[in-house]
């Protein structure tokens, strides 16, 4: 009963509700949310897992026709994959540029994408072995739209399995509950955010699960090439680097180190054609120095400049907060120096907070890694954010998109009381490992 309660409520969101009706999406959110902890607090450690998997095998294929409601995305997805069926290079134009330059070439799924474009003056951002996933989509889309959307969640529904899969190999290894899977599987966030919203932070968990999973089992170049094709779907796994250096099984391994390098390589090899590394990057650093979105530390020292220069100092903020991530991502894997791999994994969803924190731009997608990570920690923190992440919506309620500033002070508290939890209070952090 409870699981049919879901499945509507995911179907309604993921599929009739827009953003902009906060209100709707809020109490849907919670609704959801309650209901994936009362499973999670009635099912007995004994529960088949078969049956949870079924569970959210339905949930996510409740939204299997849905239009992505909740960001454009996808739109440059679809569009960088047309790009490459043409035979062309993504990197090379913008799409503004390539409509103005190749007229007679353009298709129409191109003309139907352009609208739906976020960043049409930008260049892709988005690594070459993404780009392979969304050639393949538009290969499957054959024109049509509709088509293209299926293809991507398709593809992602496969790596959820997989992630599924892994969390119950891990689970077993951690010595850890096997429910607490459900706290992944069934999180609204986790299924709204890539089945429905097709993002790709599904395959970097998949990836970085495949190489805990091949440490475990002393497979070092193997490990290593995870987490290189994990560097290739999103750059942000790289800042995992400092852990790797610090941790006895990988620090002087040369076959990790040697899997990780031929990893990277092969994904990056497309951006040394023509001058499409220098685009990419420029769109990384024009990204980095002028997009700001549910933000927090960033927020606070923002007003700050305010205050001094009486402008927006997202330019050299950004870059401070950039220099002071690396900083303590380098000292925390010093100080701690993980000796096992439970503790590495600590470690990293300590890395991903530090960086979430300190981020100008924090998309409720970009907590998916961490989250699932921490599901091999008992850590609360992300857990929290999971839910509270929904607040950032409040931003998309009007014609103009602009946040409010009550919803963000909720979310973050509620961040807050989970990092407290966590670090500062661990004898009275939530029991997840129970």
């Amino acid at each position: 009963m409870l699981v049919i309660l879901m499945l509507a409520g995911v179907y309604f969101l993921g599929n009739l509700i827009p953003r902009t009706d906060f209100r709707s999406t809020l109490g849907l959110f919670v609704i959801l949310f309650g209901l994936m902890f009362l499973i999670f607090g009635l099912s007995e450690e004994k529960t088949p897992w078969f049956f949870i998997f079924i569970a959210g095998l339905l949930l996510r294929f409740s939204l299997f026709l849905a239009i992505p409601q909740w960001s454009e995305d996808y739109a440059r997805f679809l569009w960088d994959g047309e790009i490459l069926r043409l035979n062309e290079n993504p990197y090379a134009e913008t799409p503004a540029e390539f409509l103005q330059n190749h007229p007679l070439e353009s298709s129409p799924i191109l003309k139907q994408l352009f609208p739906l474009l976020n960043s049409p003056e930008y260049y892709s951002v988005y690594p070459p072995l993404n780009q392979g996933i969304f050639w393949l989509s538009a290969k499957a889309a054959n024109g049509l739209l509709a088509n293209g959307i299926i293809s991507l969640r398709l593809l992602l529904l496969l790596g959820e399995i997989g992630v599924f899969m892994l969390f119950l190999k891990l689970l077993t290894a951690f010595q850890l509950p096997q429910k607490l899977l459900w706290l992944y599987w069934l999180n609204p966030l986790v299924i709204l955010e890539i089945t429905a919203n097709l993002h790709f932070e599904g395959l970097v968990l998949l990836l970085l699960l495949a190489t805990v999973l091949a440490l475990k089992n002393e497979q070092p170049s193997t490990a290593g090439s995870f987490w290189g094709l994990a560097i290739g779907v999103k750059l942000l796994p790289l800042l995992l680097l400092p852990t790797f250096v610090f941790f006895p099984e990988t620090k002087k391994n040369t076959l990790f180190w040697f899997g990780s390098l031929v990893a990277v390589l092969v994904s990056f090899f497309w951006l040394l054609l023509d001058s499409s590394w220098m685009n990419f990057f420029q769109s990384l650093t024009l990204y980095q120095g002028k997009f700001e979105f549910n933000a927090s530390v960033y927020y606070l020292l923002r007003e700050v400049g305010f205050w001094i220069y009486d402008y927006n100092t997202i330019g050299m903020l950004s870059k401070m907060l950039s220099v002071l991530t690396l900083g303590l991502v380098v000292y925390f894997s010093w100080k701690k120096k993980p000796s096992t791999l439970p503790e590495l994994v600590d470690l990293w969803v300590l890395i991903y907070l530090v960086y979430l924190v300190l981020q100008p731009v924090v998309h409720p997608w970009y907590l998916i890694p961490a989250f699932g990570l921490s599901m091999l920690t008992g850590r609360s923190t992300f857990v929290i954010w999971s839910f509270a992440a929904i607040f950032s919506y409040r931003a998309y309620s009007g014609a103009i998109v602009a946040e409010g500033p009550l919803f963000l002070t909720i979310e973050y508290l509620l961040v807050l009381g989970g990092i407290c939890l966590d670090y500062f209070l661990p004898k009275s952090k939530l029991n997840l490992k129970s």
